[in-house]
């Protein structure tokens, strides 16, 4: 793929490193790839970041065809930076493509558009503990017509935002509210894309659990209100006597999370017991009441690791191992973030180095 660049002239100051927060700053440039039928995927630029431009009746204001992704980018110390299987972010865009009638996007295309955008944007990858470079790659439906129609036009672009962590908190457990009016998504949706519209649905639930004084929300399944599905925009775990469970994809509503394989990778690498089932809510208040529940966490790339400290169930509170962070779950933050950060051996070929 052959890539023109175009570099601004006047570039921005560098922002606070101290006090990131989490996408409130952008980089310098952004990536950008035309598709047109008949024509495939083509005209791949780097150029300076601004707005971009569309018809007022496109398809992607009206109809949310759009798809995206989230990894990131670390600094592994002597100019080196690291991607964390970026491979997989393409594998699960072209997933969540076909879903949405958009053309395939070939995976190197876009490991391509990733690793070269973050090189030109190399000053943009901080380097304080617990800090990343925050890689945005979306893809829209341009065609300008009212019609619900597929698209024969789309932007592939990738942005770029150095972040802090995720949630203030840090490691610290966050409290979880058990959400049982609204639903994520239901069997045959696209509860497993990585779409705008699942998350422009979750706000009203967001919102209504940060009144109430918690961090997130967990789902449960839109059919009868008695499985786990996720735990706010993250896959959800929990250790129960000694295994570690995990909601299975099957359903086709949750999302197939990258750290979520990873972990169960790094799990089953060490011999921990592991199952991807359906848990239901009832299973989880059994285990909390016998003492069996003995840790929980969610697992994505924005927050990597975030332990579980209490969760909130049609106004009954459960808390989990005290409300502290498990040890289970600390070594595997440590491990994941140690690979990432190229602390620690990536015994997976995970890591792609830039």
């Amino acid at each position: 793929m052959q890539i023109a660049k175009t570099f601004t002239t006047n570039p921005k100051p560098e922002p606070n490193w101290n006090d990131l927060g989490f996408g409130l700053v952008l980089t310098d440039h952004m990536f950008i790839m035309d598709y047109h039928e008949g024509q495939g995927w083509h005209d791949a630029r780097i150029v300076p970041y601004a707005p971009l431009t569309l018809d007022p009746s496109a398809i992607v204001l009206h109809y949310g065809v759009e798809v995206f992704e989230g990894l990131k980018a670390y600094f592994a110390g002597e100019d080196e930076i690291l991607l964390f299987r970026p491979d997989a972010n393409a594998r699960r865009i072209n997933n969540s493509s076909a879903r949405l009638c958009i053309p395939e996007l070939p995976v190197e295309y876009f490991v391509e558009a990733v690793s070269e955008l973050v090189r030109v944007e190399k000053r943009w990858v901080p380097k304080l503990p617990d800090t990343s470079l925050y890689i945005r790659p979306f893809i829209i439906a341009t065609d300008g017509q009212l019609g619900v129609r597929r698209s024969n036009s789309y932007l592939f672009v990738v942005i770029l935002s150095p972040v802090g962590a995720y949630y203030p908190e840090g490691l610290n457990p966050v409290k979880i509210y058990v959400e049982d009016e609204y639903v994520r998504s239901v069997q045959g949706g696209t509860g497993f894309c990585k779409c705008g519209g699942n998350y422009a649905a979750s706000l009203a639930a967001q919102y209504k659990a940060k009144e109430l004084g918690y961090s997130q929300v967990l789902w449960l399944d839109g059919a009868e209100r008695k499985y786990i599905d996720e735990v706010g925009t993250m896959n959800v775990m929990f250790k129960i006597n000694g295994e570690v469970l995990t909601p299975d994809l099957s359903s086709g509503t949750i999302l197939p999370g990258v750290t979520r394989d990873s972990v169960l990778k790094l799990l089953q690498s060490w011999g921990v017991p592991t199952a991807e089932r359906q848990i239901s809510l009832a299973e989880l208040q059994q285990a909390a009441q016998d003492g069996t529940l003995e840790e929980a966490f969610g697992v994505g790339t924005a927050a990597v690791i975030s332990p579980i400290g209490e969760l909130n169930i049609h106004g009954e509170k459960m808390c989990i191992n005290n409300n502290q962070i498990g040890p289970l779950t600390k070594k595997i933050y440590d491990t994941l973030t140690g690979i990432q950060w190229g602390r620690m051996k990536d015994e997976f070929g995970w890591t792609v180095k830039l």
